[in-house]
């Protein structure tokens, strides 16, 4: 899976297209609330500054669906960007036309350009050829730094890198290759999977997958229910999924996958709740599963303490709310102890970064992946679009 990185591009003089995930969260005002993917790129980005290349960034924000919408403009992440490269950005209102090529045609060695949301045009999530072309011919290489949109055939993604003789990784690209890579191809072991989540239906690709592979597989979150109807135990209020009722029932006597054996419940899902801890074959009508129980924390963090190799995809349980959180805490915790102590632990998923970053575990693990739902189809076996497009080493 080694891909060629910008490292191996001689990039002094040169315009370089990088395709970046600066999709970030933005408040009502348009600020950004979290720039963490932008602060994950900038790696590549210096790189490539200080070796005397030209950097034109390219990212899409939100869902505009294909029109301009000035609530999704990557202004604020331009003005974020002064603020991190401590240096000018030139800003493209478009990221195609005669403005963009003018401005791209003018910039020098030390200057940087961001273009305006690619998601602007509808040709972007087509991968349409003309598109693609137009993009392409504003730099002289190609580097894919967004995980995050590797499993999308977009045209930044996939049309863009075809453009080029040798398209590469960026640093964080080729860093998440190599985690999940590792994972699947050569653990450290034992291997423990952490998958939880809400629904089973988006995890229960990964949860086949990854069963031949891993030493131990725990599930949490909503999507734990769906296996305890499977298994004839009434859940009350608890969320389900019965189209994979058939699909949890070919899993759940696999000695590999341990299901939670208690659980916490409510009758209603808000701050304040009382709240109670039940076995997983009790849970009363009328109530609902909220969290993996206390005996399926022990449990859990028991096998997290023999692992040397943790991935971690989706919380245990309703952790936004104080009363539903203390699966997700006790795992979040575990993973930073778990890395102290010697183990790769690998996290990925929006929803399982924000809660290591609420437990103060963002910056104690091994790898925070920055794509959910790329790092999920990696998992899978997938092959993914972004990464295919990319060149081997040879």
């Amino acid at each position: 899976m080694a891909k060629k990185t910008v490292e191996d591009l001689q990039v002094s003089g040169k315009r370089v297209f990088i395709r970046v995930d600066f999709n970030v969260p933005l408040d009502d005002q348009g600020h950004i609330t979290d720039d963490t993917r932008i602060r994950a790129s900038l790696p590549t980005i210096k790189y490539i500054i200080e070796h005397g290349g030209i950097p034109i960034l390219a990212s899409h924000l939100g869902r505009p669906k294909g029109k301009t919408d000035p609530k999704l403009s990557l202004m604020p992440v331009a003005q974020r960007l002064v603020k991190l490269l401590e240096r000018k950005v030139v800003f493209s209102k478009d990221c195609v036309g005669e403005d963009a090529e003018k401005l791209a045609q003018n910039l020098k060695p030390g200057d940087v350009m961001l273009l305006e949301n690619t998601r602007f045009h509808e040709e972007e999530k087509k991968n349409d050829p003309a598109f693609a072309r137009e993009l392409a011919s504003l730099a002289d290489l190609y580097v894919n730094d967004a995980f995050g949109t590797a499993h999308r055939a977009h045209a930044t993604v996939v049309g863009v890198a075809g453009h080029f003789d040798t398209p590469v990784c960026g640093f964080l690209m080729a860093k998440e290759i190599e985690y999940l890579d590792a994972v699947i191809t050569n653990p450290q072991r034992p291997l423990l999977a952490i998958i939880g989540g809400a629904k089973v239906s988006t995890k229960m690709g990964v949860l086949k997958n990854l069963l031949p592979v891993v030493d131990h597989l725990a599930i949490g979150g909503g999507m734990s229910y769906t296996f305890y109807k499977a298994r004839g135990y009434s859940i009350g209020n608890s969320l389900c999924e019965d189209e994979f009722l058939e699909e949890a029932r070919t899993l759940i006597d696999n000695e590999k996958l341990y299901v939670p054996v208690d659980t916490v419940v409510c009758k209603e899902p808000k701050t304040g709740a009382v709240i109670a801890n039940v076995d997983a074959a009790a849970i009363p009508e009328g109530y609902m599963g909220v969290d993996i129980g206390e005996k399926a924390r022990v449990d859990i963090a028991d096998r997290m303490e023999r692992a040397q190799t943790i991935v971690w995809n989706g919380p245990m349980g309703i952790f936004e709310i104080d009363e539903f959180a203390r699966g997700t805490a006790a795992v979040a915790r575990a993973m930073a102890t778990a890395t102290e102590r010697g183990a790769t632990t690998i996290a990925g998923g929006g929803e399982t970064i924000s809660a290591l970053k609420k437990f103060g575990s963002i910056d104690k693990i091994s790898h925070a992946s920055t794509g959910g739902g790329a790092s999920l189809e990696f998992l899978e076996g997938k092959t993914l679009p972004g990464i295919k497009a990319l060149r081997d080493k040879e």
